[in-house]
C-alpha cells in the first residue's frame, strides 16, 4: 500500500514471542476458506519470508506449524485452530488458521471470535464455495474488515481472472485487485502494484522480493484496471469532492488514495485482492503490508457484551491496557505435560504470569460442559506459535496468549478476582450427529469417562450424552470428519473403545384394549407369597401418559396392596412388555383380586401387578412408537426440490415453507422447510444434507413426539 510500492516484510526487530506493549501494534487476522484452498501453506510462505521459520514444512509430513495434531496429519487437512505470530517492524501480526471442512465449525467460529480482521483465501484452482460464501455474507453482518487472497497460483489449472470475477459475483463490486500477477513463460513470477506502476519480482530463489518499475510491456492493462482500482477507492472516500476532481482530469495523489484505502479497508466497505503463491512466496510481501498499514488494530474494533456476574451490563468497556482485565477462552487443549492449554483473547486489561484471577462460564452445560465461578492462580504464560508455547512475562489487551493448569474452558471468561466479569457467548452450532460409543471391556470404561471429560473441555461442538432410555454413550458430533478426530483423540490417550449402532429409543403402547390376570403365589416355609389381581387395560391418545384407575369393590384388594399393584405396573412399563422399551399411552384400572391374610405383601402384589400387565400384553397387540422430530431446513432456493424429494424418502411429512431472505452478499434467496421427520431417519442427516446441497443446507431439530412405527 506503499506509494513507492512494497518493500516487503521487514524481518521482525524483535523476537515473534516478545509481548508488544499497546494493542495499536498488534493485529489480529483470521484465515478463512475452504478445504485445500491453501491457507496452511500460505501461512508457512508467511512464515519463512519473515523469518519466523528457518524453511516451510510440508502438510503431507505433517511438518508445518499450523498442522501438527495428529489427526491434522491422518486427515491432511487442518482440524483445529492454530496461532502463528509474525512481527514486521514493530507489529506484532497473530495469523490464525482455521479449518476450512464444515465438520470443525467450531474450530472457525473461535477464529473468528478471536480476531479483528479476516483473510479470505480462494484457490485459483477451485475457485469461490457455497461454504465460503455464506461466511462472507457472515463477515458482512458484523462488519468485520476482510481482504481477498486468490491463492495456489503456481498450479497448473489456475486461473486467476476466472476465480477474481468469481469473487465479485460472490462478494460484491468493492472487492477490487491490488496487484495484478505477471507471468513469464506461463509461470507467475511477480506483481504488478496498480497504484505504484512497481513490479515485485519473484523469480528468485529467495522468498523475499526485488523491486524495479515496470517496463511499458507490463503496463498494456495497466490504464484500465488501475483505473477501476482509483474509482473504487474515491467511492469509499469520505472527500466528497475528489470524484468530481478525478473525473474532471486532476491527478489525485498516491498519499491520498493510499490514506482513503487504508480507512476503506480498516472499517470494512473496501476488500483488497491479493494474488499469492506459496511454492515461491508471490504475494507475501504485499499481503503483510495490507494486513498491518490497512487491517484494524484491537484498539479499532468494538468489545463483545460484556456484564457483571449478576448480569449487570457493563457499559463503555474499551481495548484498554489499563482497564479491567476481560479476557476469553477461544480453545482448550489438552498438553501431557502442561495438562489443560487454554488460548486467551484479551479484550481489556493486562495479563501478568502467577496473579490471580477470576475463571466464570456460562452456557454449555447441556453438552457435557460445567459451569465455572472459581478464582486461582496463573502460574506462566505464553505466546502460542503453532503446537509450541513461549513464554512471555504479560499480555496486553488486543494480544492472544496461553493459559495452563486451569480449570477453564473454551467460551469461558478470565477477569480479575477483584472485579469478576462475563464475556457473552458466541453462538455455537449445535451438533447433530449421533455416534454411540462403548468401552472395549469393563476395565476401559474408567478410562473413557475420564479421557471423554477431556476431550469435551477443549471441544464445545461436541455433546456427550447418556441415553436415559436406550443406556448408550453417545456423542453428538458435527459430521464423520469430527467424529472420526474425537475417536483418535480418544485412542490416542489410550483408551480402548468401539462403536455401534445408534439404537433409536422406541416406546411400546397397546393397540387394543385386553384382560391380564397376576397370580403370584409362592410356598417356600415360613411365611410365602401370595397375591392375585385382575386388570383391563386400554390405550389412552397419543401423549396421554399413563392412568391407574381403582375400581376394587368390598376391599378385596387393601389399600396399601391397590398402590403395589400400581407400582408393579409402573415398574414392568418402564421394562417394556414385548421389545423391551417403555410403554407409554395406557390407562389400567384394577377391577379385582385376592389377598392372604398372613402371606400377602407388598412385594408380593408389585410382582402380581407386574405379571397382569405382561399377560394383557400377550393378549393384545403391542404397537411399537418411534420419536418424531420437528426439522427445520435452511437452504438456497436451488436445492429446495432436491430436499424436498429426499423428506419424503425418509418418511417425512412437510408442514410448510417459508423465505428466509437472502443468505450472502450476492443476494442469494434462502428458503425455510419445515417438516416433521422420524429420529431413526435423521441419524446421518448432518453429513447426507451437506452433500445434497454442496455444503448450504442447515437445519435444526426438536422432539416432538412418539407416532407409529409402520408395520409395527
Amino acid at each position: 500500500m506503499s506509494a513507492k510500492g512494497t518493500n516487503g516484510p521487514a524481518k521482525g526487530t524483535v523476537s515473534p514471542e516478545a509481548a508488544p506493549d499497546r494493542p495499536e501494534l498488534i493485529r489480529n487476522v483470521v484465515l478463512v476458506g475452504h478445504s485445500g484452498a491453501g491457507k496452511t501453506m500460505l501461512l508457512e510462505a508467511v512464515l519463512a519470508s519473515t523469518g519466523a521459520i528457518s524453511r516451510m514444512g510440508s502438510i503431507a509430513d505433517g511438518t508445518t506449524v499450523s498442522d501438527s495434531d495428529p489427526s491434522a496429519v491422518h486427515q491432511q487437512r487442518s482440524v483445529t485452530l492454530s496461532v502463528a505470530p509474525v512481527v514486521v517492524g514493530d507489529i506484532k501480526v497473530n495469523l490464525l488458521d482455521t479449518p476450512g471442512y464444515a465438520d470443525f465449525v467450531g474450530e472457525l467460529r473461535a477464529g473468528l471470535r478471536a480476531a479483528d480482521g479476516a483473510l479470505f483465501v480462494v484457490s485459483a484452482v477451485d475457485g469461490v464455495d457455497a461454504t465460503t460464501t455464506a461466511l462472507w455474507a457472515e463477515c458482512e453482518r458484523v462488519g468485520m474488515p476482510r481482504a481477498v487472497v486468490i491463492s495456489r497460483l503456481d498450479h497448473p489449472r489456475a486461473d486467476y481472472d476466472g476465480v477474481f470475477a468469481e469473487c465479485r459475483a460472490a462478494f460484491g463490486e468493492s472487492v477490487l485487485p491490488l496487484y495484478l500477477p505477471l507471468r513469464d513463460d506461463g509461470a507467475v513470477t511477480g506483481l504488478l502494484g496498480l497504484l505504484s506502476g512497481t513490479v515485485s519480482d519473484y523469480s528468485g530463489d529467495e522468498l523475499q522480493p526485488t523491486f524495479r518499475p515496470a517496463e511499458q510491456s507490463e503496463l498494456a492493462e495497466w490504464d484500465a484496471a488501475r483505473g477501476e482500482l482509483i474509482e473504487g477507492i474515491i467511492a469509499e472516500s469520505e472527500d466528497e469532492t475528489l470524484m468530481d476532481r478525478y473525473l474532471g482530469g486532476e491527478e489525485i495523489s498516491l498519499d491520498t488514495l493510499i490514506g482513503d484505502l487504508e480507512t476503506a479497508v480498516a472499517r470494512g466497505s473496501f476488500f483488497p485482492v491479493i494474488p499469492t503463491s506459496a511454492t515461491n512466496g508471490l504475494g507475501t510481501a504485499e499481503l503483510l503490508e495490507v494486513l498491518t498499514r490497512g487491517f484494524p488494530s484491537p484498539a479499532e474494533h468494538a468489545v463483545p457484551e460484556v456484564s457483571e456476574l449478576n448480569g449487570n451490563p457493563v457499559e463503555d468497556l474499551t481495548c484498554d491496557p489499563n482497564g479491567p482485565l476481560v479476557g476469553e477462552v477461544v480453545r482448550t487443549t489438552v498438553d501431557p505435560f502442561l495438562g489443560r492449554v487454554c488460548l486467551v483473547r484479551l479484550f481489556s486489561g493486562t495479563l501478568h504470569e502467577d496473579t490471580p484471577v477470576h475463571i466464570a462460564g456460562h452456557g454449555l452445560e447441556e453438552r457435557g460442559h460445567p459451569d465455572h465461578d472459581s478464582d486461582e492462580r496463573l502460574g506462566h504464560l505464553y505466546s502460542p506459535f503453532g503446537s509450541n508455547l513461549r513464554p512471555v512475562q504479560y499480555a496486553v489487551a488486543g494480544d492472544l496468549c496461553a493459559i495452563a493448569r486451569v480449570s477453564a474452558e473454551t467460551g469461558d471468561t478470565v477477569s480479575s478476582r477483584e472485579r469478576p466479569l462475563l464475556v457473552a457467548a458466541w453462538d455455537m452450532p449445535e451438533p447433530l450427529m449421533p455416534v454411540a460409543v462403548e468401552a472395549a471391556s469393563h476395565g476401559d470404561e474408567d478410562a473413557l469417562a475420564k479421557n471423554l471429560a477431556r476431550v469435551a473441555a477443549g471441544d464445545p461442538t461436541l455433546r456427550v450424552e447418556r441415553n436415559s432410555e436406550t443406556h448408550q454413550l453417545v456423542l453428538w458430533c458435527m459430521g464423520e470428519a469430527h467424529a472420526e478426530v474425537v475417536l483418535d483423540r480418544l485412542r490416542e490417550q489410550g483408551v480402548k473403545l468401539q462403536t455401534v449402532d445408534v439404537v433409536t429409543p422406541l416406546r411400546e403402547t397397546f393397540a387394543e384394549g385386553a384382560a391380564g390376570h397376576g397370580r403370584y403365589v409362592k410356598q417356600s416355609g415360613g411365611h410365602g407369597q401370595y397375591a392375585i389381581c385382575d386388570i383391563e387395560v386400554e390405550p389412552l391418545e397419543r401423549g396421554g401418559g399413563f392412568e391407574f384407575v381403582d375400581k376394587i369393590v368390598g376391599g378385596v384388594i387393601p389399600g396399601p396392596f391397590i398402590v403395589s399393584v400400581e407400582k408393579g405396573v409402573r415398574s414392568q412399563m418402564e421394562k417394556g412388555v414385548a421389545k423391551g422399551f417403555p410403554v407409554v399411552d395406557i390407562r389400567v384400572t384394577l377391577v379385582g383380586g385376592k389377598t392372604h391374610s398372613v402371606d400377602s405383601s407388598d412385594a408380593a402384589f408389585q410382582a402380581a401387578g407386574a405379571l397382569a400387565l405382561r399377560e394383557a400384553a400377550a393378549a393384545a397387540k403391542i404397537q411399537l412408537l418411534e420419536p418424531v422430530s420437528s426439522v427445520t431446513i435452511s437452504v438456497p432456493d436451488d436445492y429446495v426440490g432436491a430436499v424436498m424429494s429426499d423428506l419424503s424418502s425418509r418418511r417425512g411429512r412437510l408442514t410448510g415453507t417459508t423465505s428466509a431472505g437472502s443468505g450472502s452478499s450476492s443476494g442469494e434467496p434462502l428458503t425455510e422447510i419445515s417438516a416433521e421427520v422420524p429420529d431413526v431417519e435423521l441419524l446421518r442427516y448432518a453429513v447426507e444434507l451437506r452433500a445434497l446441497t454442496a455444503g448450504t443446507g442447515r437445519f435444526r431439530r426438536e422432539y416432538l413426539r412418539h407416532d407409529p412405527v409402520p408395520g409395527g
